[in-house]
Formats: C-alpha cells, sequence, structure tokens
C-alpha cells in the first residue's frame, strides 16, 4: 500500500491556505484587532510587553487550526489505484490523530479517528485517509457532524461497498470550563453500506480498531 501513497496534494491542509492578508473578506488587521478586543474584555491590557504581540500570533494560529476551510477534501480521495490483485476485503487506518475546536466554545477537541472502508475494485493511498480527517478537524466542529462528513466523504469519493468511522475525542469545552470533568472521552461512529447492514462487518472493525460498544 505504501508504494501505492505517492502525494499530488499539498504535504499538509495548511500549505494550502491563503497567504494573503484578506481572509474569508477579513483582514489580518481587523482579526488582531478582534483579538485586542477580547484581551481587554477578559480584563487585561493588550499593549503591554506580554501581549504586544499576541493578535499577531494568534492571527497566524489561525490559519493554521483553521486551514481546513481552504481545502476539499474530496480531493484527496479522486486518485484510485486498481492493480490490487483482487483484495476486497477491510481497509482500516486507525490511530489517526487529530486536534480540532468545538464550535460552541471554541476550545480544542483532542482525539482519534479510526478509519474503515469496503473497497469495491480500487484502493486509496493511506495517507489520503488521515489528510480526510485533517481537514474536517481544521474547521470548527462538533464530534457527531466530523464522523459523519468524513464517511460521507469517503462513501461519496471511492462508492466502496461500506464505510467505518469511529471516533474518541476529549473536549476541553467541558474539562476546563462548566462542569470540569477531566478523563472523559466521547465517543462516535457512523456506519454506512456493509458496515450499517452486515453485523459482523461491524464486529469485526470494531474488533480491529479496539474500540467496544461504539455503536
Amino acid at each position: 500500500m505504501c508504494s501505492a501513497d505517492h502525494d499530488d496534494a499539498p504535504s499538509t491542509a495548511s500549505d494550502a491556505a491563503p497567504t494573503g492578508d484578506a481572509r474569508h473578506g477579513v483582514t489580518r488587521s481587523q482579526a488582531e484587532d478582534a483579538v485586542r478586543v477580547l484581551l481587554r474584555w477578559a480584563g487585561d491590557d493588550p499593549t503591554r510587553e506580554g501581549l504586544i504581540d499576541t493578535p499577531k500570533r494568534v492571527a497566524k494560529a489561525y490559519t493554521d487550526w483553521f486551514s481546513g476551510y481552504a481545502v476539499d477534501p474530496e480531493e484527496y480521495l479522486k486518485r484510485t489505484f486498481e492493480e490490487v490483485e483482487g483484495y476486497d476485503e477491510m481497509v482500516v487506518l486507525r490511530d489517526i490523530e487529530f486536534e480540532s475546536h468545538c464550535e460552541h466554545h471554541m476550545a480544542p477537541i483532542i482525539g482519534r479517528a479510526h478509519v474503515g472502508y469496503l473497497p469495491n475494485g480500487r484502493v486509496v493511498g493511506i495517507s489520503k485517509l488521515a489528510r480526510v480527517v485533517e481537514t474536517y478537524a481544521r474547521r470548527f466542529q462538533v464530534q457527531e457532524k466530523m464522523t459523519a462528513q468524513i464517511a460521507r466523504c469517503i462513501e461519496d469519493t471511492l462508492h466502496p461497498r461500506g464505510v467505518g468511522v469511529v471516533i474518541e475525542a476529549a473536549h476541553e469545552c467541558m474539562t476546563t470550563r462548566g462542569i470540569h470533568k477531566r478523563g472523559v472521552s466521547m465517543v462516535t461512529s457512523k456506519m454506512l453500506g456493509g458496515f450499517r447492514d452486515d453485523a459482523r462487518t461491524r464486529a469485526e472493525f470494531l474488533e480491529l480498531i479496539q474500540v467496544r460498544g461504539a455503536r
């Protein structure tokens, strides 16, 4: 599989992010001013030495954290390979680490995604599955939506006989604020085609990724 994994796309989602001053109709200066407002609202002085460059740093960080808006994840899956000697069993890529942000509180979501599919005559380079996860993660998200987006993207582009996606993640919006419960992880899954209709296929996938009780 590794020999079928040459990258024609940018090396990371952030490499494809716009580099000009304006992004989505907002200039970098406007973004930096917004950070200064938040710093003042929090009770600090954005002109003091320790914070003077913070707005620039935050704006730069945002171009990385949210670079997924500049990328079409389906593009990663369009180059496929058919010389697989008739292989039609499950392909699974597990433990894809990701970092995202909650769209409700803009707090980090840190987790792992597990992706599997049943080929329908063609396969895709394994890194492309990780890139699909990365693209959706680098947007404001809720975990349920992200899980479904990844599964639908694979289904709509590869047309496999089945797709399974499971995500396990910790949400800083509940560990650093609100209820303040640490050590809690959320598990979501999306099963399509053979993964949804065949209990044995679903059980094999869950066994391979070593997740119990995903629904």
